[in-house]
């Protein structure tokens, strides 16, 4: 069996940047053709332009990905273009922090409107093409506060909780129908939605360490990492795999009590 997309198209939100670009030009190395989704028109379409699979070149279709009607119309014209749908690979999201309390009900909304509800109006707008298609895969982007939390992220954690119990449930619901849905939950990863978390504290090389120290590997992780991981599962090679979270995090979800512990904790007693 050949690993790659000849003949597929392959649906790539959040594409003009980070995980989302990366992934499209995976997408599009491995023979897919790509459509870029985004609300950013110029980056969007930048990246689109840059693609050129074996199957063809892509496109770029704007959407707001909170509307379920932008959603839905960015989709159908894709669809339109390019014959069918074949896989979707969901990368958008935001990152917003605050607890419980100074969470506010604007910020909430927001990130659950555009990290939950929107992955719901993508896989939603997606699956009757993929069912026209005779089937596909499905790939969202979680995160390891998929599974786990980070402080001060109320908001985040329970959309990026909420994708893992959206992603089952379709793998359930469409089994039948030939779509497989899973779930990557990537670690710290060198994005710009990273960089502008990291650059919000008050010496931003050292929490960059930080963020690098978290994982057993040693450092953060590059978006062709993850890239190749939602290729994998998107692809025949990974027939057999629906349903499933599969961390992409540099072993950050490994070590009990977090590598601080690990270091000068009972962890390390072994090594006196």
């Amino acid at each position: 069996m050949k690993f790659g997309f000849q003949s597929k198209v392959a649906v790539v939100t959040g594409g003009a940047m980070g995980i989302g670009e990366a992934t499209a030009i995976t997408f599009s190395e491995l023979g897919a053709r790509v459509v870029v989704l985004d609300r950013d028109r110029e980056k969007g379409a930048r990246a689109a332009a840059s693609l050129a699979g074996e199957s063809g070149a892509g496109s770029f279709h704007w959407c707001d990905i909170e509307s379920a009607e932008s959603v839905q119309a960015a989709m159908d014209e894709a669809a339109r273009q390019h014959g069918a749908i074949h896989v979707v690979a969901h990368c958008a999201g935001i990152q917003r922090y605050g607890d419980a309390i100074t969470t506010s009900l604007d910020v909430w909304r927001e990130t659950l409107g555009v990290n939950l509800d929107g992955c719901f109006h993508v896989v939603r707008s997606a699956l009757p093409h993929m069912v026209a298609a005779g089937g596909g895969a499905i790939v969202v982007v979680g995160s390891v506060q998929t599974v786990a939390a980070v402080a001060n992220s109320a908001a985040y954690v329970t959309a990026k909780h909420g994708l893992a119990g959206l992603v089952r449930s379709v793998a359930l619901d469409f089994a039948g129908k030939n779509i497989r849905a899973n779930c990557v939950m990537p670690g710290a990863i060198d994005t710009p939605m990273l960089r502008a978390s990291i650059n919000m504290g008050a010496d931003p090389e050292a929490v960059r360490a930080a963020c690098a120290a978290t994982h057993p590997l040693g450092r953060i992780g590059r978006p062709e990492e993850v890239a190749r991981a939602i290729a994998f599962l998107a692809s025949d090679w990974a027939s057999f795999i629906t349903g499933t979270t599969l961390a992409v995090d540099g072993g950050m979800l490994i070590p009990a009590g977090g590598m601080a512990f690990q270091r000068g904790g009972t962890g390390s007693v072994a090594k006196q």
